[in-house]
């Protein structure tokens, strides 16, 4: 295993970048630096859990691999299939995306948003990193909407439209749409992608990787059969990133 950073060198590393020799301004970049190593750290254990569960394995099983008890596991790691999205570090091109994915749902007579929807959603966004890589594989909308279809087909409109229901797009918001399960477990782990690539934002590149945290997700399926994987969806995105900071 590759070693990390020991004590003295982490101790080093905090003096560099406090630029000072004053012991409060050490503490605080001490702690800065703590606090986000071990962001970071949760993060990239959440990440490997999160393929553990995809790929089906029992918290049984994870928790054995983590020396805790199964309980002590869900409750630590279970958050991200469950709790609520929160969109405050997704940049406006992201929030394009996922209120997309609610117009798509609406517009499918669908009452919940999903992986599918979400994926859909990314074209409406031409200009952003995830439609690059994607179309840079062939993958077009239209590919991803037949394949859609066969999945999780549109669905009949109400006879009966209440009168309570609008045809405008509403506020994004952690309650509204319903989002599934698994696209709540998509909306959560792109911020433990972006924390990943050390970003302080969400983008549609973040989004597009968490796809990959759950193996049975329709998007999942559809890009993998379309032959976008996640080691391929991993280069395209560092060479895009790359390229924005020559």
């Amino acid at each position: 295993m590759t070693p990390g950073p020991d004590l003295q060198q982490l101790i080093t590393m905090i003096k560099t970048d406090a630029g000072s020799d004053d012991e409060l301004a050490q503490l605080a970049t001490a702690a800065a630096t703590i606090s986000e190593l071990t962001t970071t750290g949760d993060a990239a254990l959440g990440f490997f859990v999160d393929r553990a569960r995809g790929a089906g394995k029992s918290w049984v099983e994870i928790s054995a691999v983590l020396g805790v008890s199964k309980q002590a596991a869900h409750k630590r790691f279970a958050d991200s299939w469950t709790a609520r999205p929160a969109f405050e570090r997704y940049t406006q091109r992201a929030r394009s995306v996922v209120q997309a994915a609610a117009d798509i749902a609406r517009a499918r007579n669908h009452n919940f948003v999903g992986t599918e929807h979400l994926l859909l959603g990314m074209y409406k966004e031409p200009g952003a990193i995830a439609a690059k890589v994607l179309l840079n594989h062939g993958i077009t909308e239209e590919s991803v909407l037949q394949a859609v279809n066969a999945a999780s087909p549109a669905a009949e409109p109400p006879t009966e439209p209440s009168t309570e229901q609008s045809t405008e797009s509403k506020d994004l918001d952690a309650e509204n749409p319903p989002y599934t399960r698994r696209a709540a477990h998509v909306l959560q782990g792109a911020v433990g992608e972006a924390l990943t690539l050390g970003h302080n934002y969400v983008g549609t590149e973040h989004l597009l990787l968490a796809f990959y945290r759950d193996q049975a997700g329709i998007a999942t399926k559809i890009l993998l059969e379309q032959g976008l994987d996640e080691s391929a969806a991993w280069a395209d995105i560092r060479a895009a990133l790359e390229a924005f900071t020559k």
